[in-house]
Formats: C-alpha cells, sequence, structure tokens
C-alpha cells in the first residue's frame, strides 16, 4: 500500500461487489480506484490509503471520531435487498445455531437485532463464507453481497430472511448498509468533486435509461449474473439516500449499533 499511502487525495475506494456499479462505472480518470471487501476499506481509511470508500455502517459507528459521512450516496435498500440473506434449512424457531461471515459487521449487528424483535437468541459462530460448508456446521447461514446473491438464485428454498425486507417490516423506514466516508482531517476540496461524481454517476443511473442500460450490460458481463438478474437488483438496492433513508440510517447507529457522540456529516 506504500504508493497509495504516499498520494492518497485522488483515491477512491470501491467494495468489490455489484452494489457499487452504479456509482463507478465509468468514473472519472482522474480517481485512482483500490477495490477491496468491505470490512478492509475501513481500514484503508483509517491509515489513509484513500480519500474515500463505502464502509459498512456499523464500522462508522465504531470509527466515527475519525471519520465523516458524505451525504446524498451509499448503499441502501427500501425493503428486500436480494444480497443480505440468511439462509436455512429450518424453520426460524429451531434454529439453534448461525454461521456469520468475517467480512460484514453491519448485517451482522442488522441480523441479532431482527432475530432479537423476534425472540430469537441462536448461538453465533464466525467463519468463511461458504455456504455449503457454514450448513454443514450450522443449523443457519448469512451471506451478503454477491455471494447471496449467487446461493439464492442456486437454492431459493433456503432463503429465510431478506435482512432489508425485515429492517422495513420493523421499522418501516429504509436499511443503510453502507455509507460513503473520509478521514475527517483530509482534502475537503477533493472530497468536494469526489462526491459530485459519484453522485453524479448515482443520479445519472436513476434517470438516463441509456446510461443505466449500459452500467447493467457492464456488471452483467464482469460478474456473470444474467442481465435481468441484475436489473432486477438494482431495483432493490440503491446508492441514493433520501430523507427516509437517513432517518433509518440515524436508528441504526443510535440503537442497534449504540453509537457515541453525533453523525458528523460533509458540508458541502
Amino acid at each position: 500500500m506504500g504508493d497509495y499511502m504516499s498520494d492518497w487525495s485522488n483515491v477512491i475506494g470501491r467494495v468489490s461487489f455489484v452494489n457499487c456499479d452504479p456509482l463507478f462505472d465509468g468514473l472519472s480518470a482522474n480517481w485512482d480506484i483500490l477495490p477491496a471487501p468491505p470490512s478492509w476499506l475501513t481500514g484503508h481509511l483509517l491509515r489513509k490509503d484513500c480519500l474515500v470508500a463505502p464502509i459498512p455502517t456499523a464500522d462508522y459507528a465504531k470509527n466515527n471520531s475519525e471519520l465523516i459521512l458524505l451525504p446524498d450516496i451509499g448503499i441502501a435498500s427500501d425493503g428486500p435487498v436480494g444480497s443480505v440473506l440468511l439462509f436455512s434449512k429450518h424453520e426460524l424457531r429451531d434454529i439453534k445455531n448461525i454461521a456469520l461471515p468475517s467480512d460484514s459487521s453491519t448485517s451482522k449487528k442488522l441480523l441479532i437485532y431482527i432475530l432479537k424483535q423476534l425472540d430469537l437468541y441462536p448461538q453465533t459462530i464466525e467463519m468463511g463464507p461458504d455456504l455449503n460448508q457454514m450448513l454443514d456446521e450450522c443449523d443457519a447461514a448469512l451471506l451478503i453481497g454477491d455471494r447471496a446473491l449467487d446461493e439464492a438464485e442456486r437454492y431459493p428454498e433456503l432463503v429465510k430472511i431478506d435482512l432489508g425486507h425485515k429492517w422495513k417490516e420493523i421499522t418501516g423506514l429504509p436499511m443503510v448498509f453502507a455509507v460513503f466516508a473520509a478521514p475527517i482531517d483530509c482534502d475537503y476540496d477533493n472530497l468536494k468533486l469526489a462526491h459530485h461524481d459519484l453522485l453524479s454517476n448515482a443520479k445519472n443511473f436513476k434517470e438516463d435509461n441509456m446510461y443505466k442500460n449500459q452500467v447493467i450490460k457492464n456488471t452483467s458481463d464482469r460478474s456473470g449474473f444474467d442481465i435481468e438478474k441484475v436489473e432486477n437488483y438494482f431495483t432493490q438496492v440503491t446508492n441514493i439516500l433520501d430523507h427516509n433513508a437517513v432517518d433509518g440510517l440515524e436508528i441504526f447507529l443510535n440503537e442497534v449499533c449504540e453509537m457515541q457522540g453525533s453523525v458528523k456529516w460533509f458540508e458541502l
């Protein structure tokens, strides 16, 4: 990471899942992209390997004294998300233990919160995100991202909870799974430019059908998912945070993560 450390003010981290493609597809060549799993990107921000990155919402809660949030953009769903799923061969009441992946702090906290609302308290065990191995050792398994999309297509009968859907049922609000954060002492001029470029792509994806169709095709080619599946997924997940999403974010940060302090938003 030495090259990034020497000049990180033009580096944008990106999660390696398809849910960021509308933001990053065709992003200006002025930016260097640092791809990494979501849990790694938090460390990259804290070490100042990059200017800004999407990180698990729960990671922001843990490190909010060192980070600021960019408004308007994130990874959220207003109902089913399709890519944060609990799999099991058992009914929920019969689940005694759950395998949790090591790559998402947000989804783990969200699942435990949801189960508590259902008066369920299974044992949790962290392991690698391999569904077959997880279900060999535990009654249920949590998967996120592309793996969840892939396994849900292969084993739809095993999907017991879509965590975005259940959060919406409980709170009536969208679930913000990831936020765009930056080091609190970063270059604010560059951060403003990064926010502009990322938000512009998100708006173009929502408003420009030609751009949207090209992103969907590119995502399909890169991921191996068929175009219909990608198109359906992008009707569930959004990269634009409206007022309802911000309300849902604050509930998750305060009630689920028990965050100390208040949210620090980057002022444009």
